[in-house]
């Protein structure tokens, strides 16, 4: 299923994503080479949907012309068939970032097979830092994950944004496959087809190019907001939902989006349902806390305890493939650094 080529396709700097799948059987590695041999690693296209990883690197790579890039960089293709929808990915297939090594689902796919392909050839080079760049449907400010609190990772977020996300939950994504060989992360730049996301990808890309190595010196405290999800929130598959839809048996506030990266009270308001435990709620080790984390009175579906959302999102389809969205709370960094290594013995 993956194809690796050393050069990039005639036309790929022109060619939208979602005209890709013209040029592109399906996921595709593109080596280039570099000054520094170290290959940096970018994966794009994961979701179909999400295309502003595309064109960072489409603009990036056309600044270079025929000049030797900086570092020599790998590039991953992923969901051209998806692209060519606009979705995140159909129906028939399973999620592009949870297919990887680690994951416990999807390992008879051939997308598990390519993935798994990907990673080994990238070990096998000695990969410098991974980042996987994604877009998102809701109102979000632009933010890394990253899934071990490693120094370099930080270091390497910091480029892109001072909002860094703590997530251990999701086996199978890229950023925690490769989070053991190298700095890894996943960037969230906005929705697609803002120009100016794409131009802060860009330079993203660029600064990650021009990095001889990472500073040996810690993140100084004042410069980042570190957040730690501790929980997933999903609609139930059985249960209609909506937003303002009082003919479903959820029908969420119709502005919920705005909440992303807002620090919520107990008893902030998600929505109204008929039903008696209308969501499912998990944290990272798949416990079910919905208990701890919501109440549902007369109806009514709130906070029990204080937290901060991301990725809540109005888009339907994305909820039923993937969550409704992710609950943080603040980490203090002096407390990150009290508290990270034995918490990193158990990633």
């Amino acid at each position: 299923m993956l194809t690796v080529l050393d050069a990039l396709p005639e036309r790929f700097l022109d060619t939208p994503a979602r005209e890709l799948h013209r040029l592109l059987a399906g996921p595709t590695l593109i080596h280039l080479p570099g000054r520094r041999q170290t290959p940096l690693f970018i994966s794009v296209l994961l979701h179909g949907n999400e295309d502003s990883g595309v064109v960072a690197l489409q603009s990036v790579l056309r600044a270079y012309g025929k000049r030797l890039l900086p570092r020599a960089l790998s590039i991953l293709i992923g969901n051209v068939a998806a692209a060519r929808e606009g979705l995140r990915r159909l129906d028939h297939q399973p999620d592009y970032n949870r297919v990887w090594p680690g994951s416990d689902a999807h390992t008879e796919t051939p997308e598990h097979a390519a993935m798994s392909e990907v990673y080994c050839l990238m070990r096998a080079r000695g990969v410098f830092a991974s980042i996987d760049i994604h877009n998102n449907t809701g109102l979000n400010p632009h933010y890394c994950v990253i899934s071990r609190l490693d120094q370099a990772a930080l270091h390497l977020s910091l480029l892109f944004s001072r909002t860094v996300v703590w997530f251990r939950g999701l086996a199978g994504t890229q950023t925690t496959a490769f989070s053991p060989l190298c700095p890894s992360l996943t960037v969230e730049c906005g929705k697609p087809g803002n120009p100016g996301n794409e131009a802060h990808v860009a330079r993203f890309i660029e600064a990650c190019l021009h990095l001889a190595q990472f500073p040996a010196h810690a993140v100084h405290e004042h410069d980042i907001d570190l957040y730690h999800t501790v929980a997933t929130v999903r609609v139930p598959a059985a249960a209609s939902f909506g937003f303002g839809d009082a003919l479903a048996d959820i029908d969420f506030d119709p502005h919920l989006d705005h909440m992303n990266f807002r620090p919520l009270d107990p008893g902030t308001v998600f929505g109204r349902t008929r039903l008696q435990s209308p969501l499912d709620v998990r944290d990272e080790s798949g416990a079910d806390v919905a208990a701890e984390f919501l109440d549902c009175l007369d109806g009514t579906i709130s906070l029990r305890r204080a937290a901060t959302p991301a990725m809540l999102t109005l888009d339907r389809r994305v909820v039923r493939q993937d969550c409704l969205c992710y609950l943080m709370e603040r980490l203090p960094y002096a407390r990150h650094q009290r508290v990270a290594p034995e918490l990193c013995e158990s990633v």
